[in-house]
Order: structure tokens, then C-alpha cells, then sequence
């Protein structure tokens, strides 16, 4: 079976890291969000594509959940006595790989290539493509102005309430070589568990990518990022709010809802199934919460279980409810 993932932020890692654990990592394809994407010091830094890669290498930083883990932050330091701003945290290591990064583009091999080569040499084995090449980033709308995203999430601490996301770029870029094929080529797409307005948000907004999914043959399933009411990590929960949606896992599968065929909500949200279903999609529940490498393997497994074309209702060999 042939997935692709459509991924962004620290659940999306989680639940590759298991999925990759119970497939065949090398049947993956992870279309990662580069949004998120910021020039620091002169070097273009990728947080999510380094978050997925650093995660599938066993390289994370456990505790964070980004960055390298065994990481020191002596550069940073030393930036911050020449003024420079020192918000925005990078490790030493990590800057290793911005700075390859920075010097493969300058060169002028695209970001998809650099990307492929850095996984490589990390011992990556599932694909990571770029969403474009082009560098589009996210910007927020808030009450105090607009302002990077990085600096709304990172340095602001997401305090300023939202009123508007915005990608810069955004129309007039292209999906990187290989994106718009995998989508359309693929068994199934999964929408990890991220972030729906800054993680997912800026993939389907390039252009021909949400076109594909309406037209892809492959079964498109999302998995909640809202677990009672409360995202586990990052400002989703304030976004939807901010943005006038209520705060439940109900309303991110409104957002999605043009392009899913499955909806994966937390058993704790079971009663919201029957409004979910009134979309016209399936539902399962389950426990989603994923602390422990066990439960990301679990979650992995119950998603590939769902998508076997033989399994129609009840319950899954990982207990999840066909609802």
C-alpha cells in the first residue's frame, strides 16, 4: 500500500514515526508544510521539514519535540552579544543543517533536492517532499498587526487573538516536483493530526493540490488534532476560536470537509460522530493521544486497518469503533 501524508508540526512526527514503525517506510510520501518556513541570519530554516526528518532519523529532541536532541545553543549566544535578534531557537547542530540548506539553494538546486539529500544522508527512508519550492510564508493577521508566523508562535507566544492567515506567494507557486503525483498516485492520503489553518492550511492552499484530492481514487482520512475540546500542543485551539469556529473536532472536519472520505476522532469526542457523518463521511474513534511510542504504533495501525477495502464496520483488531 501506497501512502501519502500530508503533514505539519509535532503530531504530524508523532504519527509518522509510527507509521513508519508498522509499513514499510519507503511506501511513504510525506508532503511537508514549508510555511512555517523563515530567513534567519541569512539562512533559510525549514521547521517542519527538519522536525519530520530529525524525527524519522531517531535525531529529535525528545523533550521539545523539535530540534536535535543533545543540542547546544553556544551560536545563538554569541549572535545575541552583536545584537542579533535571539527569539527564535536553533541549535548548534540544527544550524548545520540551515546552513547546508542555505548554501545548496544559493547554488541553485531547488529546496526539494536539498531536502532529499539531507533525509538521505540521515537515513530517512520514507520520501519528504516540499510542498513548493517557492518560498511562501505564513503570515498572521492579528489584533496588534501582521506579523511572520514564526513571530507570532515562537517570539509573541501566541498572545495576539487572530484575525486573518495569510501565505505570502501562495498563488503564484507550484507544487514541488512530485506532489500532485503521489497525491493522485497513492492508496490512501492521511492528514496527520496538525494544525488545520498553519500546518495543513498552507499545503492545500498551493495551487492544484486540494483540486487533487477531490480527484485522487485514493481514500483521503484526517485525524483530529482537537481531543476534548483543547489541541495537546500548538495554538489550533485559539485559531479556530479566533477565526470563529467552535473548538471541537467537528469543525476541523467541516474545514476538511470538500476532500475527506474518513474521519479519525478521539473516543473522548464520540458523540460528535453523528454530526461529523451528517458531512457525508465515515468516523471512527479511538484514543489518539500518542505519549508513548506504543501509542503511535497503535494509531498507525488502526489507520491501516481502517483502510483495508474488506474491513466495513464495527471494531478494529486495535479496538478503534467503526462508527
Amino acid at each position: 500500500m501506497k501512502i501519502t501524508a500530508l503533514a505539519g508540526g509535532v503530531g504530524a512526527s508523532k504519527f509518522l514515526l509510527g507509521l513508519a514503525r508498522v509499513m514499510p517506510p519507503e511506501d511513504i510520501t510525506i508532503i511537508a508544510n514549508t510555511g512555517d518556513d523563515i530567513e534567519l541570519f541569512g539562512l533559510r530554516i525549514c521547521p517542519d521539514i527538519d522536525t519530520i526528518t530529525y524525527t524519522l532519523a531517531g535525531e529529535i529532541n525528545e523533550d521539545n519535540g523539535w530540534g536535535l536532541k543533545g543540542d547546544t545553543f553556544e551560536c545563538l549566544r554569541w549572535l545575541a552579544r552583536y545584537g542579533e535578534a535571539a527569539w527564535f531557537n536553533v541549535g548548534d547542530r540544527d544550524l548545520a543543517t540551515d546552513i547546508f540548506r542555505t548554501n545548496g539553494l544559493r547554488s541553485g538546486r531547488s529546496l526539494s533536492e536539498v531536502t532529499d539529500f539531507i533525509r538521505r544522508s540521515l537515513g530517512v527512508r520514507s520520501t519528504i517532499l516540499p510542498m513548493t519550492d517557492a518560498y511562501t510564508p505564513t503570515r498572521v493577521v492579528t489584533d496588534e498587526g501582521e506579523m511572520h508566523f514564526q513571530e507570532y508562535f515562537v517570539r509573541r507566544r501566541c498572545e495576539p487573538r487572530v484575525r486573518a492567515i495569510q501565505f505570502d506567494n501562495i498563488d503564484s507557486s507550484e507544487p514541488a516536483p512530485g506532489v500532485l503525483n503521489s497525491i493522485l498516485e497513492s492508496d490512501a492520503v492521511i492528514i496527520c493530526p496538525s494544525n488545520p489553518f498553519i500546518s495543513i492550511g498552507p499545503i492545500l492552499a498551493v495551487p492544484g493540490v486540494r483540486e487533487s484530492l477531490r480527484e485522487t481514487r485514493a481514500t483521503v482520512v484526517a485525524i483530529t488534532p482537537i481531543v476534548g475540546g483543547r489541541a495537546l500542543k500548538g495554538p489550533a485551539a485559539d485559531m479556530l476560536s479566533d477565526l470563529g469556529h467552535e473548538v471541537s473536532a467537528s469543525a476541523v472536519a467541516e474545514i476538511y470537509d470538500d476532500v475527506l472520505d474518513v474521519f479519525i476522532l478521539d473516543e473522548t469526542d464520540y458523540e460528535q460522530a453523528a454530526d461529523i457523518q451528517s458531512l457525508g463521511m465515515r468516523v471512527f474513534s479511538t484514543d489518539t493521544v500518542m505519549k508513548t511510542l506504543d501509542d503511535k504504533q497503535h494509531l498507525a495501525r488502526l489507520v491501516l486497518e481502517m483502510l483495508n477495502p474488506f474491513h466495513d464496520i464495527g471494531v478494529t483488531e486495535s479496538g478503534a469503533t467503526s462508527i
